[in-house]
């Protein structure tokens, strides 16, 4: 074997059944970059950055996502159409199988880490058969110093062979492509599938195990960001809730755009860089992103205008899931390290098209935890292929895919936290409709959404009057510096109260509904902050 690169003097690739032609490890972004295009496999665009291809899969494919259930998995691990289980023994053959196709071949080796709370760093080795592979990876892990890496040793190993198809006859998956996660033996095996978000999602699904099950770590789907004083803000919020834009906020730090662990007295990173759709991007829209995009960075999927090399980030004709990859310090107000103290505000977003909820509005414990496994927005009409009405869609701890622990496990460790540290506001914050539902209100105003976030983060909410909301029971202040008045409360919106009432019943309902299938393992105080269904109304 021909090895390359800076390497632990002890690393070696046969301790894990691997018999490579070339190794190289641990090269820079610029020589990655390098490799890509001379193996035809990228080109740079006009800002300097990578573009590739990841081929047939542009997303993540989670029916084909497994878990070895063993003696760590097989009593904790919520078993289901989320987490799919697969014997070790199919696990080993395949493994074995991969191994055996990279016999002989060229890879790519990364030593990287998660979690920016040095107590809970997880060493990672990557090994990767395309060179831009492991760019990504330099770009969404944690990067060691080269001292570090001269005498890390992994905890975890991803191993990713995109050539490499299953046999689904005898290796047991549903088809060519998979990504098994091994708690045992800590590996994510990955094959058939080039898309690189595999790979963080899946370290991601590994901490939403380690965490919460082993040290009682709250691990969240959210971004993070840290005001002037030290105050740490959290964002949840599904696809079209504006999280994202929200936390992106050039007066404050950013301590991460997706991925977060609370610990005591520490709200730290996952990752060590970001992962942002780029579909629509704009300088004027998302300046921090769209000027991310420089040497070192990844893009996946784009299209170039005609006779370019200048991307054109409207046309979605291979996805809509257009990504770009960068370290997080290619934002300008990153914070570094990428860990803070305990959260003073949680902001759950949510674009409520129905039009039922208010803009803002505080929780109790109970509805924070309620909220929190609900994990609500809906869908627009015209955003998907038969979608004429406004649709609900529920994520529980708004990252159902990524937990393989039952939702009320997280739930419980927030209700926990809330505990601890009863200070910790957590706020509901509609970023949909008002005045009615999509096609009869309008869009809230993103300069109120932000005018009414800012004076809850700057404590200026902490003394007005509250009212309840009649079927919610969430609290609605009744002013807002710089928000006509008027909208706070989302009925006095409505020309229709009666209609605005029906509707709310009915989101209720649907919340109801969706809820029953974690009511058996909810604690009492998560079940009374439900939604009132039917509830009478007088003006």
């Amino acid at each position: 074997m021909q090895e390359y690169g800076l390497k632990n003097a002890s690393a070696n690739l046969a301790a894990a059944g691997l018999n490579v032609a070339i190794a190289h490890w641990n090269l820079s972004p610029e020589v990655l970059t390098q490799k890509t295009i001379e193996l035809g496999q990228g080109v740079l665009n006009d800002t300097g950055a990578l573009c590739v291809s990841t081929g047939k899969f542009t997303g993540r494919s989670p029916k084909d996502k497994f878990t070895v259930k063993d003696a760590i998995t097989e009593h904790s691990v919520d078993w289901g159409d989320v987490n799919i289980p697969i014997a070790p023994e199919t696990f080993d053959k395949l493994y074995d199988k991969v191994c055996a196709y990279l016999s002989g071949k060229e890879v790519w080796v990364r030593d990287a880490y998660a979690c920016a709370d040095p107590k809970y760093r997880l060493n990672i080795r990557v090994v990767n058969e395309t060179p831009w592979a492991n760019l990504f990876c330099n770009d969404l892990f944690l990067r060691p110093t080269e001292e570090e890496i001269k005498s890390q040793n992994p905890d975890w190993l991803i191993l990713q062979a995109p050539g490499f198809l299953a046999d689904p006859a005898t290796d047991g998956t549903r088809q060519g492509n998979f990504t098994i996660v091994n708690f045992t033996r800590k590996v994510i095996l990955i094959g058939g599938s080039a898309y690189t978000g595999e790979m963080k999602k899946g370290i991601f699904g590994v901490l939403n195990f380690v965490l919460p099950h082993d040290h009682k770590v709250l691990s969240m789907h959210c971004s993070a960001n840290e005001g002037k004083d030290g105050d740490v803000a959290l964002f949840f919020g599904l696809s079209g809730t504006g999280k994202t834009t929200l936390s992106a906020d050039p007066n404050r730090a950013l301590i991460g755009d997706d991925e977060h662990g609370w610990a005591d007295g520490s709200v730290f990173n996952f990752e060590g860089g970001c992962y942002a759709k780029c579909i629509d991007l704009s300088a004027e829209k998302e300046p921090q992103i769209y000027n991310a995009i420089k040497p070192g960075a990844l893009l996946e999927n784009i299209k170039f205008i005609e006779g370019t090399h200048t991307v054109d980030y409207h046309d979605g004709s291979i996805t809509e899931n257009t990504r770009a990859a960068y370290p997080i310090d290619y934002i300008a107000n990153a914070k570094e390290p990428s860990f803070g103290g305990d959260p003073k505000n949680i902001f759950f977003l949510t674009c409520d098209a129905f039009g039922i909820l208010p803009p803002i509005s505080k929780l109790s414990k109970g509805q924070a935890m309620y909220h929190f496994i609900s994990g609500y927005t809906a869908k627009v009409a015209g955003t998907e292929v038969g979608v004429t009405e406004p649709q609900t869609t529920f994520s529980a701890c708004f990252g159902r895919v990524f937990l393989p622990l039952h939702p009320t496990k997280y739930a419980e460790l927030l209700g926990k936290k809330l505990e601890e540290h009863p200070d910790v506001n957590v706020w509901l914050v509609n970023t949909g409709w008002s005045g009615g539902a999509y096609g009869t209100g309008h869009r809230m105003s993103l300069k109120y959404t932000r005018a009414m976030i800012t004076a809850a983060m700057n404590g200026e909410l902490d003394n007005v009057a509250y009212a309840p909301h009649n079927v919610f029971g969430v609290q609605m202040p009744q002013a807002v510096n710089g928000v006509p008045s008027e909208i706070l409360n989302p009925r006095d919106t409505w020309s229709d109260k009666e209609a605005y009432d029906k509707k709310a019943s009915e989101l209720a309902g649907l919340f109801v509904k969706n809820f029953e299938k974690y009511a058996d393992q909810a604690n009492e105080e998560i079940l009374a902050a439900a939604p009132k269904v039917n509830v009478e109304v007088t003006n």
